[in-house]
């Protein structure tokens, strides 16, 4: 059973348009999650289920949200396999704690597969982290980050603290959409994180620890899920303004009487169907410990694509159907029209998941 309530949803929704004018951080919203227990444990299904809903009310704030609750899943799903080596997220995030990711880092197209960071092993067996990382969603907030970096071969991977010394944030996030996560540049010079908050030392290249398949199977998830929110509110707006608008051309009959903008209508409905029986199915199967084995790759990351391109679709029907007034800056539509692009540019792209797809087929390129 969800915690957003219909209340809540509705102040969300109240202030999406203004952390978005003013580029702030959703300080209220993220308040009130938390008293709610939005922030706390549960199933994968679940979460997609929440997140959808949240972010057809404040596509911003779901988004920065994720970021927590991916680290949520990664815990549920590994501790699920019997692994109970984040078992301690879990606990702190019950606490209150705030996690967020410092993974993307500029140039690095790998992402979890290398690292521009450098490592330094130190006498106690914690590390020192050099580099830069980008898109840090949660900035403002978050109490606990994720960074990993590069010693020789190996990836190493581990939380920092708020307090923890050698890291800055950069507050340098203006964009053109999804701005209220506030996803600061974040410059690491030196920081420490001790042997007891390093979390896995991987090889460098594609790997098969558990680890990695928990990340990607709550990352591709749950991104899937805010985007399908995304168009979930655009074709509800779209139906409302078709409803609304009347047309001289048809003798002042509203435009949902128009064969062609009923057609437009149809056209995204019918693509939106297929996207949640997708979501669901994936979140099913992570949370049903199913093996699909070398083929979960392409599955995870066929459902992002297939969910972030159909939002980008179904919120252009929407755009088309509403009129001039949807170009302007303060209509909502507008809003998910520069929120949704963001779509495209989380892992996996539409290169990499094309080569993904192509590689589980007919194998590797010769």
């Amino acid at each position: 059973m969800t915690s957003l309530t219909p209340e809540l949803l509705d102040r969300i929704r109240s202030r999406a348009a203004g952390y978005d004018r003013d580029n702030t951080f959703f300080t209220e919203d993220l308040d009130e999650l938390r008293e709610a227990g939005y922030l706390t444990d549960r199933s994968v299904r679940q979460l997609a289920s929440d997140q959808r809903l949240l972010a057809a009310h404040a596509p911003a704030t779901a988004l920065g949200i994720n970021m927590h609750l991916v680290w949520i899943a990664v815990a549920r799903i590994l501790r699920e396999r019997g692994d109970d080596s984040l078992g301690w997220v879990l606990s702190d995030a019950a606490r209150g704690e705030l996690f967020a990711f410092g993974i993307s880092e500029p140039g690095n197209d790998l992402v979890l597969q290398d690292s521009l960071t450098t490592a330094t092993a130190l006498a106690d067996g914690g590390y020192s982290f050099t580099g830069t990382k980008i898109f840090t969603s949660l900035s403002p907030a978050w109490t606990r980050l994720s960074i990993f970096g590069r010693e020789g071969d190996t990836l190493i991977h581990g939380f920092l603290l708020r307090d923890d010394p050698g890291h800055r944030s950069l507050g340098d996030w203006d964009t053109l959409g999804q701005r209220a996560t506030q996803s600061y540049t974040t410059v690491l010079e030196g920081a420490v994180i001790p042997a007891d908050r390093i979390i896995r030392t991987l090889p460098v290249g594609p790997s098969a620890d558990p680890f990695v398949f928990a990340i990607f199977a709550a990352f591709e998830t749950l991104i899937a899920a805010v985007y399908a929110g995304i168009a979930d509110r655009a074709l509800e707006l779209a139906v409302a303004n078709v409803g609304r608008r009347t047309s001289l051309k048809n003798d002042g009959r509203a435009y949902s009487q128009d064969p062609d903008i009923r057609w437009r209508i149809a056209d995204a409905a019918l693509a939106l169907d297929a996207v949640g029986p997708h979501i669901d199915s994936i979140a099913a199967d992570v949370d049903g410990l199913v093996d699909h084995g070398l083929g979960w790759f392409r599955r995870l990351v066929g459902v992002k694509h297939h969910s972030t391109e159909v939002a980008r679709h179904v919120v252009d029907q929407a755009i088309r159907v509403s009129g001039g007034s949807a170009y302007r800056a303060d209509n909502e539509l507008a809003r998910l029209y520069r929120d949704v692009v963001a779509g495209m540019f989380h892992p996996s792209d539409p290169e990499s998941v094309h080569a993904t797809v192509a590689a589980n087929l007919l194998g590797p390129v010769q």
